[in-house]
């Protein structure tokens, strides 16, 4: 019998399922991926209603996996609800929420497990992201004002380069550890007893914002996000929100990544600089 693992990998599939098999192996060749000890790895794979053959190559693949579950969606829940799936049926202490066009180096879960339990201050984790062409993705970001978003879309961000450097944090060592506003959500652990007390991903968010609004509660319950580049994983170039602003009226996803940051200010409207002001005293005080 496989024992209780202290890490538990979701990877959300949607019509992906090549890319899928790639990060699925590559958690199956963490270092101590056993999944025998209270070191290891079960990975669940969620299929989000691909209405492919994405379950079929799927079950074909790791048929023979006993740390590999596979779970289907009745339909597309969207990102977090989709990961959710996953996170009610498994049993380590941290979660790993990880895109299938991901791939961590193998001692990745180990290096980030480790780290969260020497400092159990810290509520969300991320590594290093990398593209295909060496350059470093900038998954940390400052938490967003609508103006970012709108000048980050348009014309506008060639005239307000040191507004789009703040937020975006281009300025920032991409080589130090550091706590960060909030981190992508292409490769997350997550603190599990956090995650379930904040009350995991909110479902008002189908697709975008999901990460920097976990990232902005985790800071208001007084729970560090931490940018860990001692951990590298392989991310995709291309964003299914990327595209400028009058791709709004040609690009589905676009259109969810800002009606998805409508949502978000409504949200946190009135309460930016609370949270800041968390932040800066946790920081400060090295809890």
């Amino acid at each position: 019998m496989l024992g209780q693992p202290l890490v538990s990998a979701i990877v959300l599939n949607y019509k992906t399922p090549q890319d899928a098999v790639r990060c699925v192996r590559a958690l199956l060749g963490q270092t101590k991926a056993d999944g025998v000890t209270p070191s290891g790895v079960e990975v669940l794979v969620v299929d989000n209603h691909s209405l492919d053959d994405s379950v079929g190559v799927l079950r074909v693949t790791f048929r023979s996996e006993p740390r590999v579950r596979i779970l289907e969606t009745p339909r597309n829940r969207g990102y977090g609800q989709g990961n959710e799936t996953a996170v009610d049926q498994a049993t380590g202490k941290y979660l790993l929420i990880i895109n299938p066009d991901n791939e961590l180096e193998p001692a990745g879960v180990e290096r980030m497990a480790q780290a969260m339990e020497d400092d159990p201050a810290i509520g969300i984790l991320g590594p290093q992201l990398v593209h295909e062409d060496g350059t470093i993705r900038d998954s940390y970001r400052s938490f967003p004002t609508l103006t970012d978003i709108f000048i980050k879309r348009t014309f506008l961000r060639r005239f307000f380069p040191a507004r789009m450097r703040r937020y975006l944090q281009h300025d920032a060592d991409a080589s130090q550890v550091r706590d960060v506003d909030w981190l992508a959500g292409a490769c997350l652990l997550i603190r599990r007893d956090f995650f379930e007390e904040a009350g995991g991903f909110d479902p008002r968010f189908f697709l975008f914002f999901e990460d920097t609004d976990l990232c902005r509660r985790a800071w208001a319950a007084g729970r560090r996000v931490t940018y860990f580049p001692l951990v590298r994983a392989t991310d995709r170039k291309h964003r299914l929100s990327q595209g400028g602003f009058l791709s709004v009226f040609t690009k589905k996803t676009v259109r969810i990544h800002l009606a998805s940051a409508m949502k978000y200010f409504w949200k946190w409207r009135g309460q930016r600089s609370a949270v800041s002001c968390q932040r800066s005293v946790n920081t400060h005080s090295g809890s």
